[in-house]
């Protein structure tokens, strides 16, 4: 069985209601990402950043996977499917597929401040100041911050170095190391690229079906 790899990213959840980071409606047109998603935010406003995640938390229950995710989980009767997301919502899970690996860290996980190593799943939308993990501490949202490192990164490279089939869905491949991963996809594997736009300066060889992740994966899904 062919081992296909696929990289998603916001757009993929975006037909499900759950809002991108990048696009002119984005989420970092409204936020400051300095002021909610990085180490120092945490330092400097806890309560600023446990709100923000929380919002972000409830979007994401609300929220139902969209045929691009239920599309990759009827793939799995094709293919040895192994999806690398830069999402943090859950989607993917509930869609049913098996083989899911996050780089950016789960919203509806914590981790101890403590001791990274200690993650929790959270009971229902919110995570709040005095929740604390089994050590004491206090738990903060299990997502990779701007300035942290993305603890994944190696798993995910390995996981492409195998590809057959690489799909890239959902993502402008702006957000670094994750963008990268495209740089170790095997010269004999087949490339695919699933993205309505003409912005992107891929490597050759890829083919670019421009459409959005439903129907991109409408395409593919007859296609491959």
């Amino acid at each position: 069985m062919k081992k296909l790899v696929v990289l998603s990213g916001a757009g993929i959840s975006k037909e499900s209601g759950i809002p991108t980071f990048r696009d002119n409606d984005g989420l970092w047109k409204t936020y400051l990402f300095e002021d909610v998603a990085s180490p120092l935010a945490w330092q400097r406003d806890p309560e600023l950043v446990l709100d923000f995640y929380n919002f972000r938390r409830k979007a994401v229950i609300e929220a139902k996977p969209n045929e691009a995710h239920l599309a990759l989980k009827r793939l799995e009767e094709k293919f040895e499917v192994q999806i690398i997301t830069q999402n943090v919502d859950d989607l993917h899970e509930r869609a049913g597929s098996k083989n899911i690996l996050h780089l950016h860290g789960e919203i509806r996980k914590a981790r101890s401040t403590f001791d990274e190593k200690i993650v929790v799943n959270i009971k229902g939308a919110e995570l709040n100041t005095g929740d604390l993990c089994p050590k004491g501490s206090q738990l903060r949202p299990h997502i990779v911050w701007f300035g942290e490192a993305v603890p994944a990164i190696q798993e995910a490279i390995n996981i492409v170095r195998g590809a057959d089939i690489f799909l890239v869905t959902g993502t402008g491949l702006q957000v670094y190391p994750a963008a990268g991963l495209i740089d170790y996809v095997p010269q004999k594997a087949q490339k695919f690229l699933i993205d309505p736009g003409n912005n992107f300066s891929l490597s050759s060889g890829f083919m670019h079906i421009k459409e959005t992740a439903v129907n991109g994966m409408k395409y593919f899904e007859n296609l491959i």
